[in-house]
């Protein structure tokens, strides 16, 4: 019983870490077109 807790607790912890880095892709992302954005209209 006590391995499964221990395993549902990093499953559990494993969750919470991997949406925290879809959070910091997306922000990634969204700098990324920004900043394409800028190069395109700075050309124009």
């Amino acid at each position: 019983m006590m391995r499964f807790k221990a395993l549902l607790s990093l499953l559990v912890l494993a969750c919470i870490g991997l949406s925290a880095c879809t959070n910091t892709v997306e922000g990634a992302g969204q700098d990324i077109t920004n900043a394409g954005h800028a190069i395109s209209n700075s050309v124009k």
